[in-house]
């Protein structure tokens, strides 16, 4: 019969990170970031207080950890989303896989909602350039690319793409209709298109 391998430090320290992160996101989405207490992400992640001051110096840095988790994911699944070939359609397809991972619960609050309030607006911004608008910015260069949209600044292109898509998201997180957001926003996608 064979041992259990013993985890190395490094393993076992990325478990813990990884612990922290995920029960952090729990008790944001559960109770909010202020009414998070310390000890109530230590008891929920099940490691000790020390742990947690040894991965993140304080409450807002193990905050920080989860905003950018969840803005990865975001990302992560707009990339995995089919993407047709035409570049109006992938762009729409993009957005449309936005909004289907912001349908997760909770994220909409955490990402558009508390990450402003807790981390401010420029910190969220990196973020968000680092993840989701990223994907916009290089749908755009592609789109470009192929002529099938009429020169744009990409850079104010995606920054206000991005905000209309959050927008929609927030909208649709309070049970508005989604069939009038993707509409809305499929015209002023496909109103980028170059005049026939």
């Amino acid at each position: 019969m064979l041992a259990a391998k013993r985890r190395t430090n490094p393993e076992r320290s990325t478990t813990t990170r990884a612990a922290l992160i995920a029960a952090a996101r729990e008790a944001f989405v559960a109770h909010g970031y202020a009414n998070t207490s310390t000890p109530d992400l230590v008891k929920a992640a099940g490691v000790t207080r020390g742990a947690l001051y040894h991965h993140f110096v304080e409450k807002q840095a193990l905050f920080h950890a989860v905003i950018e988790s969840e803005s990865a994911a975001v990302a992560a699944e707009i990339e995995a989303a089919p993407s047709p070939d035409s570049p109006i359609a992938a762009l729409i397809a993009g957005g449309e896989a936005y909004l289907d991972a912001m349908a997760m619960p909770g994220r909409t609050r955490l990402l558009l909602i508390d990450a402003p309030a807790v981390l401010g607006r420029a910190e969220v911004d990196a973020i968000d350039d680092r993840n989701g608008v990223r994907t916009l910015r290089e749908g755009l260069v592609a789109a470009l690319a192929a002529g099938a949209i009429r020169p744009v600044p990409v850079e104010a292109t995606a920054q206000l793409l991005g905000a209309a898509y959050d927008r929609a998201a927030l909208a649709l997180a309070r049970g508005e209709d989604r069939t009038d957001w993707l509409a809305a926003l499929r015209a002023i996608i496909e109103g980028l298109a170059p005049p026939r």
